[in-house]
């Protein structure tokens, strides 16, 4: 549809997801959308099945209902009731339709792309709710994004958000929200653990082939590598908020958390660092979970949660979780202005 020969735009938030209820019964078929899609478990198909139904989805369905059980609102699953809020808050300030979906679970991208197209909408801001870029996360939105559009809405043209890891007014509006969280409380350290990804994943995401050695050194060597290389971002990212923040170096560090058995990891690993800390004499630590722009069961519960018990077993004293932006009135009006510069200039914010 078009009025007076413009496209109708409208905007397309994409976050993670969430099963239905804390309940094995609902989380055995999220975790088998999840855990098969070939950009989380990649590996051949064959073997992808047997490892997700043929072991995993045999015990830890059961596992994972009892951790959303811990933090399971009673509106819902934390994360799609923030990313619903989220939505209303950029809905407010736009005169754009916006729509919500989730990679995995019922609310579905082709729920959220009939809702815009209902509308009238024939030009879409896709936005993947992460700041970082890999292939398990963002690249899964915009791949998934773009196959249902083929599918069911050949017409409309999809535009994609970068990812904002380095957008000097998202790490403004990130280091506000950590200064927040850190107020009346004395740290000793800080750390900045991200979601973990298999090494391979970093290595695969290089278009160069050769540039990502996952050594310490190449994430500080410019390559077109690093606008698809999640461990060179999320660097990026710390260092830019400890600029913001004025932190210390020697108050600081980065970790990775969430890793799967059996292959190597981005490292070093959150839980080894919750020990190597508190033994170290970190009585008082602070962490930033920078990989989610919302709040969900990897860091209320994972880090959170097991994160404190963790630190404090190894001698820590005083553990703080900063939570994420989630529905916060910077962070919204931010997005609303990303989409409407988008909207009046086609402006993308990197």
């Amino acid at each position: 549809m078009t009025i007076n020969n413009l496209a109708m735009k409208g905007v397309l938030l994409v976050n993670l997801g969430s099963p239905d209820s804390p309940t094995a019964k609902d989380v055995k078929p999220y975790l088998d959308e999840f855990l098969m899609d070939e950009r989380v478990i990649d590996v051949n198909p064959l073997l992808r099945n047997l490892l997700v139904r043929g072991i995993i989805l045999q015990t830890r369905p059961k596992k994972s209902a009892a951790a959303y059980a811990k933090i399971w609102w009673d509106e819902g699953s934390p994360l799609v009731v923030i990313s619903e809020r989220f939505a209303a808050k950029v809905r407010q300030q736009t005169n754009m339709p916006v729509a919500l979906g989730m990679r995995y679970g019922s609310m579905s991208i082709e729920k959220a792309l009939k809702e815009l197209t209902s509308k009238g909408v024939d030009e879409v801001l896709l936005v993947p709710l992460y700041p970082h870029y890999a292939m398990s996360s963002y690249e899964t939105v915009v791949v998934k994004t773009m196959q249902v559009k083929e599918a069911s809405f050949p017409n409309i043209k999809i535009t994609t958000m970068p990812a904002f890891y380095k957008s000097t007014d998202y790490i403004k509006v990130l280091s506000d929200s950590i200064a927040e969280g850190l107020k009346d409380f004395d740290y000793d350290h800080i750390l900045f653990s991200y979601h973990g990804i298999p090494e391979r994943h970093v290595r695969k995401s290089d278009p160069t082939k050769f540039h990502c050695k996952i050594d310490g050194s190449c994430c500080s060597v410019n390559s077109v590598a690093h606008n698809t290389c999640y461990r060179h971002q999320v660097y990026e990212t710390t260092e830019l908020v400890k600029n913001q923040l004025g932190l210390s170096e020697e108050k600081i560090s980065t970790s990775f958390q969430s890793r799967l058995a059996g292959d190597p990891w981005l490292k070093p690993y959150t839980d080894y660092e919750f020990e190597r800390l508190a033994k170290e004499g970190k009585k008082k630590l602070a962490v930033v979970t920078a990989a989610f722009v919302s709040d969900c069961l990897e860091t209320l519960e994972e880090i959170a949660m097991e994160g404190k018990e963790q630190f404090e077993e190894a001698g820590g004293e005083h553990y703080k979780h900063i939570p994420c932006l989630n529905d916060g009135d910077a962070w919204v009006g931010l997005m609303a202005k990303w989409v409407n510069e988008w909207q009046a200039e086609n402006v993308l914010p990197v």
